[in-house]
């Protein structure tokens, strides 16, 4: 068994290796214990104090703390080995950049619930839907600079001269700029909804063949959720380019019905059912508004035309208010003996 334990690999021995092997697993199982210890104790303990910054705290630093606590646990092992000067640089470069972004992890989940926590209820309360809009966007900016400087910070860490690096950034910025007119135009889309408001959150629209309702402004994107239920996601130069129709502006839905009466008809009952028709408008107050227009508008090939034109109001439900409409109308003309007419010739057969 000596005999095993002292055989060399890579240049430790195996009896070292199994050391290290160890120290990095009961690292992890520390940090599974702590998670353990946090779940069901330290957060019980939070959830019973008036302030909740506690709880904010420790939701936060719970996940980077066990990951920071393993990863720490695996550098100890790894360390407890020897190896050339050089391996041990990227080593200690790898764990560097790992224990860097779990900063950064810790710092973006922070800003996320400290933003859900205080700034997004109070925005909630507001009349305007403009910082509802910026709130999303500002987020995730600031999210992808805190990434940027970890990155910064990791590639610093790893032995990297950053000046180079920056200097290296510089020079391929004319070739990012070009690639990345579709984005410019974009970020310009974005603020042509800021300034122009063509529409909010909430707002149904139409643009480019899509019908559906917003969903979420982005700063590259907008995500409309069609009448489909289907989610369609837009970029923002699309509405500096093309025309955008605002279904949720429209004062109210006009509907126009042509109804046909048959020509045995006379104009007592033309105008009985021009008088039900407004009676209909009359009972549907809540849904439709006043003063409809109804009217005898045409003889036709084979119907008195009457035009029936009523306006749904704003936040009404506009299928049932139609619905209810139509019903009232064919029970209405039925009771009164009024006929709809339906496509008929009438052959004259002369004889000669």
């Amino acid at each position: 068994m000596e005999n095993f334990l002292a055989n060399s690999f890579l240049g430790n021995s195996v009896k070292d290796w199994l050391i290290a092997l160890g120290i990095a697993l009961g690292a992890i199982v520390v940090a599974r214990t702590l998670y353990w210890v946090m779940e069901n104790y330290i957060k019980k303990l939070t959830e019973k104090t008036e302030t909740k910054i506690d709880d904010i705290l420790i939701n936060t630093v719970e996940r980077p703390m066990v990951a920071a606590s393993g990863i720490a646990g695996v550098w100890f092992g790894v360390n407890y080995l020897s190896f050339s000067e050089s391996i041990d640089h990227w080593i200690n470069a790898f764990f560097a950049v790992i224990i860097t972004f779990i900063g950064a992890w810790l710092v973006t989940r922070l800003f996320d619930s400290l933003v859900d926590e205080y700034l997004a209820p109070i925005l909630a309360d507001t009349e305007t839907d403009l910082d509802d809009i910026l709130l999303p966007i500002v987020r995730r900016g600031v999210k992808i600079i805190i990434w940027i400087m970890a990155v910064i910070m990791a590639l610093d860490n790893a032995g990297y001269d950053i000046t180079t690096v920056l200097a290296g950034l510089g020079v391929g910025g004319l070739a990012l700029a070009l690639a990345a007119q579709d984005s410019a135009k974009n970020i310009f889309g974005v603020f042509t909804i800021f300034t122009d408001t063509p529409f909010k959150l909430g707002d149904r629209v139409k643009v480019s063949g899509h019908d559906g309702t917003v969903t979420e402004i982005g700063l590259r994107s907008t995500k409309i959720k069609t009448l489909e239920g289907r989610i369609v996601v837009v970029p923002n130069s699309k509405f500096s380019d093309n025309a955008i129709e605002n279904v949720s502006s429209e004062p109210s839905r006009k509907v126009v019905l042509n109804l046909g009466l048959t020509y045995d008809m006379d104009d007592t009952k033309v105008e009985e059912a021009m008088q039900i028709l407004r009676d209909i408008v009359g009972e549907n107050g809540e849904a439709i508004e006043e003063k409809p227009s109804v009217g005898f508008n045409a003889f036709g090939d084979f119907a008195l035309n009457v035009v029936f034109v009523y306006y749904i109001k704003k936040g009404a439900d506009i299928l049932g208010t139609q619905t209810a409409v139509n019903l009232a109308i064919l029970k209405r003309f039925g009771e009164k003996g009024i006929e709809l007419a339906f496509p008929t010739q009438t052959i004259l057969n002369k004889k000669v």
